[in-house]
Parts: structure tokens; sequence; C-alpha cells
């Protein structure tokens, strides 16, 4: 019975991930350039891809937990941590926050005080472009955790390598 629930946690750790990471991926990697590519509105590009990364926030909240809570129940009795994959979950999240609730209400502020006008044709653009810079800097940044938390996930012994 152990051994098969050690197995279910370890498929969910492994479905967190894989839910967390690939969200990031399509929304940050491909929907949101396409949606700028493909829609003429800008502004309307902007909102849908906001409210993408909200969901993708969101998402990252509750894999976050799962992933932890495995993390957490594998380690009891061990004298040997393997704490990376936890590290990366924490930085991952904290990038996360950090940006959904740090950084988008500064955005949305900005919007709302440019307001008829689009923020990029005001005074607020030069402001806007900076601090949307610094989102898309720890876009990447959660980005590129995830891959090491792929990484980190696949060697760390729960994910069996194949042959």
């Amino acid at each position: 019975m152990r051994i098969l629930t050690i197995r279910l946690l370890d498929a969910l750790q492994a479905i967190a991930v894989t839910l967390w990471v690939g969200a990031l991926w399509t929304s940050g990697l491909l929907v949101a350039p396409l949606l700028f590519r493909m829609l003429e509105d800008r502004t309307l590009a902007g909102t849908i891809a906001g409210s993408l990364f909200g969901t993708t926030t969101l998402i990252g909240i509750a894999c976050s937990v799962a992933i932890l809570i495995v993390w957490f129940f594998r380690q009891r009795g061990r004298t040997s941590h393997h704490s990376s994959l936890a590290w990366l979950v924490v930085a991952m999240l904290t990038i996360a926050l950090v940006g959904q609730y740090g950084i988008q209400p500064v955005l949305a502020s900005l919007r709302e005080q440019a307001y008829p006008q689009p923020v990029m044709e005001s005074v607020f653009a030069d402001s806007f472009a900076r601090w949307h810079m610094v989102a898309g800097i720890l876009y990447l940044a959660q980005s590129l955790l995830g891959a090491g938390l792929v990484i980190s996930l696949r060697y760390s012994g729960i994910v069996p390598a194949k042959g």
C-alpha cells in the first residue's frame, strides 16, 4: 500500500510540474506573442495576455503547493534532503507572486492613468515599457527555472529513465 501511495504522489508531482511549466511556456512563449502578432488592437492583445498570465499564476500557485506537499512527504525520515527541487519551486512561486501582485498592479495603474489614451501613446509610455520589461525578464527567469525544475524532477529519481 505504501509503494502505491508513493507512486501516486510521484505521479501527482510530475503532473503538477508538467502543468505548471507547460502553462508557463505555452502562455509566454507561444500564445502571448501570437496574440500580439494576430490582433491589430494591441490593447486587446495585452488585456487577453494579462488575463492568461493571471491564470498561469493561479495554476502555478496550485501546482507549487502540490509539488511541495509531495516533496515534504517524501523527505520524512530522511537525513539527506535533495532540496534543489524545493528551492526551484519556491523561487518560481516567488517570481510568480511578485509579477502578479507586485508588478501587474503597477502596469494596471499606468494603464488607468493613461485612459482614455492607450498607455503606449501617453506620457506613461516610458514607465510602462520599463515595468513591462522587468515583468518580461522575471517571466523569462521563471520559465528557465521551470526547465531546471523539469530536469531536477527527472534526475531526482522520481521520474524513472527509460531503457
